[in-house]
């Protein structure tokens, strides 16, 4: 079950806890059902214990071993082990045998259940002390049950179990073995809760190894998948993008800004990030992936304010201004549009905490840092920065240029003057260009998305150094035919390692180990494949899968087989849910859509989770039956303890849980002939042939039943041959084209869309419902900062057209945008706006400083193009490292960042020439329609809030020198 966001789940287990227990009957002689919830936690590293022709039973007695060392090491308390089937005592009895001595099944068990005992029988207290009785006749290994007395005959002789039957320890039949390289082995899994630290556990049984293996020579335990290393890779990487984004924004300031000038806006980096590094504890914010990458979003976004405060106190002072008074007027100028510009940043990253689903609770966490550290950013930019730069020699008049921001700011006065300018000019007398341009830029780019040209899905695949083979043959078949067919899929994995290895910069061994598992149950059974770390690897895992699949051809007996490489949030790229209540025709339907499916050349692994049942033989009784006194209950239940056994007992052996079975040996239940051969004792006392008094017939059975929301489920699921493919152009495929077709010819099917396709519809839906909520709060920080209602509106009408790059910029760099790519446009929006509050914070100064309409809005694009400028490459900058990073580690992070610096990119223009040009045009409509209502044109001028607002100044001033 999946409980909504925000529920308390454990509210929900105690509801599904109790609707369970008002269940009056369960089937009998089922095992209790148990109620949980998935606890969180996280694979640390995976070991393999394994020698050379070393028993299984030795195996485990040395993994049992390992485990209890593995425990006892602070900071590891989850471990799994596996490779080994349960253990149990079989008391196998033969047919002939029982009737040769008058006994059944229960005269068996019961004889076992009755003296193999551990139990008191209370206590005797005498004066001097108290004395407990007890029998303690427990058996704990099959051969100590031998001499159990089963019956004695009249003439005195005694018939024990010995006698009638074989005991013996053995494993369960149902299969469950592992190979580490073609030799047995036991595996370890070592998880950690999120209280726990991954990468020391991860450490400390590592270290645990290299010592076991320095003190073992024909036994080995190895690491085989040390997931701290991922994280360690990433964070390391992260660190180095991070590291260079910062020199790289370090640079610009130094290039185009004063040194000092420069040091000191830089120097709020530190300062913010030591802000939120004090907080971070208080929201359980660790050193991870997820956070690094918030850092390296903001270091760009940081040192935007600082700019806009340094460029205006240092405009200010060339005024002729004292130091101290250029830094507060240069402050206050801008303080209304800096603080703005924060909090519609802060405003647009918190729409992370409303989105449902993996990403929103992943990418919540990038929203704290970012949110965080932004406002200390704030405080610093406008009490601390000002307070240096005033006290500082960066106002200083002999302050020494060097050559590089001589040059520096020659080029970008050439850019402003030369370039920019005369655009600006041109645009603002033909506008109705410049927005045809625009609008024709946005439908080629919506057409390039639509076409296919520029790519979709719904999210990315994250980079693995597995491949995981996963094969599912029909229930109920040998076991030996599923370990022949895994085992030639291993063999031909062994030759893809050997292709590849050739192939493989420096010969390294492409493939680090392949653990191959049988089992659990005789119809399944896998094979995991340990790469070479990608940093290392020339090859994609998905490539390598797609060899092994190619090479392995079709498996027409299996249910499924599967080859995966990789991780998708969410589950499948397709996956349909066909849901009814006419089981014919949902298979009907299911077998349909997989032959569609495997049409399409772009899909391969497709399966279902609807597996034909295993052969079941029903049994049906005869009319004599009932005449010589049996009933379908006492018939069943003989024939269940004959086929599956009487569980005669369970008790604890070591960390064991042992079982003691009576059943037919294994020949007594090899063939269905054995079944009509066992003989019913009736109540009476008669043994009669079972095929005397009943009759059977053969069909499959269902293994698996699926219900959701009430209905009965079949999932039909397929993943991409190639990851960088659309899938979302797969499922409209199917939805418009395929669906129609097949519920059309079973009418009683419905489809759900699932996988990728939920997860990224459950972030739509919350995503439809909060974001109109953080536009309306931005357009409110806006107006209240403008006092206006249209240039808000105006400001977020570039949004939009901030796609044009986002979508560009994925095609550059081959990635389809995905769910990702617009949780980057999410929080392109806050700092989109804060290039325009610049723009229109200096537009309304010069309005109020008595320049006309069109002036004040050539001049605030000129005055605005050095700070916006600055600010856009500052940004871009810290995210290129991450953005040309060709480690497979970081790649699923790189959508976010191509969203947000290549939207900041194609913003910039917006800002500089869109803005001034919807402010153009709000500017006429407001004076076209006072114009129509009240009869006479006003001037351009008077309809701006600025200058509204400084006529009320100059009343209230009136008033208050007349009062």
């Amino acid at each position: 079950m999946e409980a909504i966001k925000g529920y308390d789940i454990d509210i929900l287990l105690a509801d599904v806890k109790n609707a369970v227990d008002k269940v009056p009957s369960f089937p009998a002689e089922m095992e209790p059902p148990v109620v949980a919830k998935n606890e969180n936690l996280n694979v640390a590293i995976e070991l393999e214990l394994s020698g050379k022709d070393i028993p299984l039973k030795t195996l485990k007695t040395i993994g049992r071993e390992i485990e209890n060392d593995l425990r006892s090491i602070d900071g590891i308390s989850q471990i799994t082990i596996t490779g080994f089937p349960d253990e149990e005592i079989t008391v196998s009895v033969n047919e002939e045998v029982l009737r040769s001595y008058n006994l059944t099944f229960s005269d068996v068990a019961n004889a076992v259940a009755n003296n193999n005992i551990l139990v008191t029988g209370g206590a005797i207290k005498t004066e001097a002390e108290d004395y407990l009785i007890r029998v303690n006749n427990r058996s704990y290994y099959g051969k100590e049950l031998n001499n159990i007395i089963l019956k004695t005959e009249d003439n005195g002789a005694i018939v024990t179990l010995e006698d009638v039957a074989v005991t013996e320890d053995a494993w369960s039949e149902t299969p469950d073995r592992s190979y580490y390289n073609n030799q047995s082995s036991i595996s370890f899994q070592i998880s950690t809760t999120n209280n726990e630290d991954l990468i020391e556990a991860a450490e400390n049984a590592t270290i645990y190894s290299e010592a076991f293996n320095e003190t073992h020579n024909n036994i080995q335990l190895n690491v085989t998948n040390d997931r701290s290393q991922i994280i360690v890779e990433r964070t390391k990487l992260l660190m180095v993008n991070g590291a260079q984004g910062i020199a790289l924004v370090l640079f610009f300031l130094s290039l185009f800004l004063r040194p000092r000038l420069a040091a000191w806006v830089a120097f709020g980096i530190p300062i913010s990030f030591l802000g939120m590094f004090m907080m971070a504890s208080y929201f359980d914010i660790t050193i991870n992936v997820l956070s690094l990458f918030g850092m390296i979003i903001v270091i760009g976004i940081l040192v935007d304010d600082g700019i806009v405060i340094a460029e205006n106190i240092f405009h200010h002072y060339e005024k002729g201004k004292s130091r101290v008074q250029a830094a507060i007027d240069g402050t206050m100028e801008v303080l209304p549009a800096i603080t703005s510009a924060i909090l519609t940043t802060l405003v647009a990253f918190s729409t992370f905490f409303y989105l449902d689903g993996r990403l929103g609770e992943f990418f919540g966490e990038v929203s704290i840092v970012v949110i965080l550290t932004l406002s200390f950013s704030l405080f610093e930019a406008l009490v601390i920065l000002p307070a240096h730069i005033a006290h500082s020699k960066a106002l200083s008049k002999d302050q020494k240029m060097y050559w590089f921001n001589e040059r520096a700011t020659t080029f970008l006065d050439y850019l402003r003057d030369k370039l920019y300018s005369p655009v600006l000019h041109f645009f603002m007398e033909f506008k109705i260009l410049g927005f045809s341009i625009l609008i024709a830029l946005f439908v080629i780019t919506t057409g390039a998305m639509e076409g296919g040209i520029i790519r979709t899905t719904f999210f990315p695949v994250v980079a693995s150094d597995q491949v995981n083979v996963t094969l599912k043959m029909p229930q109920g078949i040998n076991p030996l035919v599923t370990e022949s067919i895994i085992s030639e899929i291993e063999q031909v994995a062994i030759e893809v390692n050997k292709e590849y290895t050739a192939k493989q910069e420096g010969g390294k061994e492409v493939f680090q180990s392949i653990i191959k598992r049988t089992g659990p149950g005789t119809a399944n059974a896998s094979l995991k494949i340990n790469l070479l770390p990608g940093e290392e690897r020339d090859f994609t895992a998905s490539e390598i899968a797609g060899s092994i699949a190619q090479a392995s051809g079709e498996y027409p007996s299996a249910e499924s087989l599967t080859f995966d490489a990789g991780s998708s949030f969410g589950g499948k790229p397709v996956s349909v849910s066909l849901l009814g209540y006419n089981i014919e025709e949902l298979k009907a339907a299911k077998l349909e859509l997989k032959e569609k499916l495997k049409e399409n050349t772009l899909l391969r692994d497709i399966s279902d989770n609807d597996p034909a049942g295993i052969n079941e033989i029903n049994v049906e009784l005869k009319d004599k039956a009932y005449l010589l006194g049996f009933t379908l209950s006492d018939v069943i239940g003989q024939v269940r303890a004959g086929f599956n056994g009487l569980q005669v007992q369970r008790f604890q052996r070591g960390q064991d849980e042992i079982i003691v079975w009576v059943r037919y040996d294994r020949a007594g239940r090899s063939s269905i002939l054995n079944l009509d051969n066992m003989h019913i004792v009736s109540a009476s006392g008669n043994r009669v042939p079972l095929s005397e008094i009943a009759t059977y017939f053969i069909e499959r059975g269902e293994i698996t039943i699926n219900h959701l929301d009430g209905k009965r489920e079949i999932k039909v699921e397929a993943d991409l041959k190639d990851p960088k493919e659309s899938s979302s152009d797969i499922i409209t495929d199917v939805r418009e084209n395929i669906m129609p077709e097949i519920m059309s010819k079973y009418p009683t099917v419905s489809a759900l869309y699932e996988g990728q396709n939920r997860e990224a519809g459950k972030i739509s839906a919350s995503a439809s419902k909060v974001f109109p909520i953080i536009i309306f709060l931005i357009l409110i920080i806006i107006g209240f900062t403008f006092r206006s209602y249209l240039q808000p509106i105006l400001l977020l009408v570039m949004i939009p057209f901030s796609l044009i790059g986002v979508a560009w910029g994925h095609w550059l760099h081959d990635f389809p945008i995905n769910m990702l790519s617009l949780l980057g446009i999410i929080a392109l929006i806050g700092i989109v706006v804060n290039d325009g509050l610049v723009l229109i914070s200096k537009f309304n100064s010069y309005l109020q400083e008595g320049f006309s309409f069109d002036d004040a809005l050539i001049q605030a694009g000129k005055s605005r193009f050095r700070a916006i400028f600055l600010t856009s490459i500052t940004t871009i900058a810290g995210l290129s490292p991450l953005i040309l990073e060709k480690s497979r580690q970081a790649q699923f992070l790189i959508p976010m960042a191509i969203a947000i610096a290549y939207g900041i990119a194609i913003a910039t223009v917006l800002t500089l020439i869109m803005l001034p040009m919807l402010l153009s045009v709000g500017n006429g409509l407001k004076v076209y329609t006072i114009w129509l209502w009240e009869g006479k044109k006003p001037s351009k001028e008077s309809v701006e809030p600025a200058i509204e607002e400084l006529e009320e100044l100059h009343e209230n001033d009136e008033l208050t020198q007349n009062a």
